[in-house]
């Protein structure tokens, strides 16, 4: 009698399912299928949206959406990873974000107005000076609930404790506006822990990962909706704001004349060293014109920059200079011009911004008069002697004392950034600069100078073309950028000159271009 001989196995088949992995398989399948519905919707609703607002253009009167949480949950990445920006200062340091960080962002098409509030943080040390800024942030967190058209609550899916249960309860008050979402759930995981929220009553909450961006696009759906956009308008790009930068070493009352300009305490205001470390936007109109004010971080040098933090917030402050039109330097009148004042100067004028050095506390000078104010002026225009064109001014940020004063320089020194010179008049200048202050000629020097252009406005550049850039003397370019300066109306501000070689003059060149025509 043969045996049966054992079949041996075909690996070419796929290996047969079990039961259970079955019915995971088909689950999993199912949430895919429902997963890309959601976002063939959300692709769909974007796409109407886009019709009517556009990420180029600046909008006004939008809605107000405030991230709230205790420290340490992902607000400030949150924040970031939703503006594509890296504006808010994100480090594992409970407690970074101490003002309020805003910008404008689009959710799912629409613009809104989102603003990363300071942590919620109960626990502290009650005898510390670090107590008493946990309670200026805490107050300054709650009074944005108020203003706010909606309140993202962002909750840890790590863990619950007291500094949660008490934001929610306080939070309770504005559930007519209220999201919940529960970050650091990438991938699926801590999703058991997430659900533990739902014990306080929350009808939805969202699972997400603010680092990663697992689940923003559903969240955004929700952050939008029922969100009031008729009131929306679009602005102009002659609209823009002036965006003035306040900078200086820490403790100069920068915050301070911050929230005197604007009327408002967007900016903490503490003698506390280092209290801003993001930089704080503000708004307010003077004069007809729009203001955007950037308040900074305290600038020290860095060998006495120790923490990561306060290294990112400097880097910020320094970051702005490449953002506004103007930079106020405030200078303690007091204790006088500080190492990183210079530094923070002459970055400043290579960027080729407006710079008006402020000189706060005054009130708290003996003697005030005009000796006092005209030898300071003297003291701080020999220290940055290429910098004579800089507006100097003494003013009490505290007492509001020198303000008006300040604010219409700064709209003199921004008309000025914002001037363009024709190049038929530029040239009739030049001819009268040539005639008056000939360019030297020597055997080992001789160039002609043929014509004069403006390339650019904030920053203010001119283009000089030469037969011999390179012979022309750095003294003849400095009496340039003065005639420049003085005869055409840029006498506050900074003024860079550029040499290029042209063997044609600027009429010849006009006359072949005409006749090309």
């Amino acid at each position: 009698m043969k045996k049966n001989k054992k079949k041996k196995p075909d690996f070419s088949k796929p290996k047969p399912e079990k039961k259970d992995e079955l019915e995971i398989r088909q689950i999993e399948e199912k949430k895919d299928e429902e997963n890309s519905s959601v976002k063939k919707e959300i692709e769909s609703r974007r796409k109407e949206r886009s019709q009517k607002f556009f990420p180029d253009r600046i909008y006004n009167n939008l809605p107000l959406i405030v991230i709230a949480g205790r420290p340490n949950v992902g607000k400030s990445t949150l924040f970031n990873a939703l503006t594509h920006t890296k504006r808010a200062i994100t480090d594992p340091t409970p407690g970074v974000t101490r003002d309020p960080v805003e910008g404008t962002c689009f959710l799912s098409g629409l613009p809104v107005h989102l603003m990363d509030t300071g942590g919620y943080k109960l626990t502290r040390n009650l005898k510390s000076r670090e107590s008493e800024m946990d309670d200026l942030v805490v107050e300054k967190t709650v009074s944005m609930f108020q203003k706010a058209d909606k309140i993202l609550l962002l909750l840890d899916a790590t863990e619950i404790n007291s500094e949660d249960e008490e934001l929610i309860h306080l939070l309770r008050s504005y559930s007519d506006k209220l999201i919940v979402a529960v970050n650091k759930t990438e991938g699926g995981k801590n999703e058991h822990l997430a659900y533990n929220y739902m014990k306080y009553g929350f009808k939805d909450i969202s699972l997400i990962s603010a680092f990663h961006g697992d689940g923003l696009n559903v969240l955004q759906e929700k952050m939008i909706e029922g969100l009031d956009f008729s009131k929306v308008t679009e602005g102009s790009e002659e609209e823009r704001p002036i965006r003035i930068a306040i900078l200086g070493k820490p403790n100069v009352g920068k915050s301070t004349l911050s929230n005197a300009l604007t009327h408002t305490e967007s900016s903490i205001v503490s003698d506390y060293a280092g209290t801003t470390r993001d930089v704080v936007e503000g708004s307010f109109r003077y004069n007809g014109h729009d203001i955007q004010i950037l308040d900074t971080a305290g600038i020290r040098r860095k060998s006495k920059v120790k923490e990561n933090v306060e290294y990112y917030s400097v880097n910020r402050a320094i970051k702005t200079l490449d953002e506004c039109d103007i930079a106020f330097i405030m200078i303690d009148a007091v204790e006088g011009l500080a190492e990183q004042d210079k530094k923070i100067t002459g970055l400043a004028f290579e960027r080729g911004r407006g710079v008006v050095f402020i000189l706060n506390k005054w009130d708290l000078l003996e003697d005030q008069g005009n000796k006092t104010v005209k030898k300071t002026k003297e003291w701080i225009q020999t220290m940055f002697g290429q910098m004579n064109w800089a507006p100097i001014i003494p003013l009490s940020a505290k007492n509001h004392d020198g303000i008006k004063n300040l604010m219409d320089t700064a709209l003199e020194i921004y008309s000025q950034l914002t001037r363009k010179v024709d190049t038929a008049s530029l040239n009739t200048a030049l001819k009268d600069w040539l005639f008056k202050y000939p360019p030297p000629a020597t055997r080992s020097i001789h160039f002609k100078i043929r014509y004069m252009t403006q390339t650019s406005i904030n920053p203010v550049n001119f283009l000089i073309f030469a037969t011999r850039p390179d012979n022309v003397p750095l003294s003849y370019v400095t009496y340039l950028k003065n005639r420049i300066r003085e005869d055409l109306g840029f006498d506050h501000i900074p003024v860079q000159i550029e040499m290029k070689a042209s063997r044609q003059k600027w009429k010849d060149r006009t006359e072949k271009n005409e006749k090309e025509l």
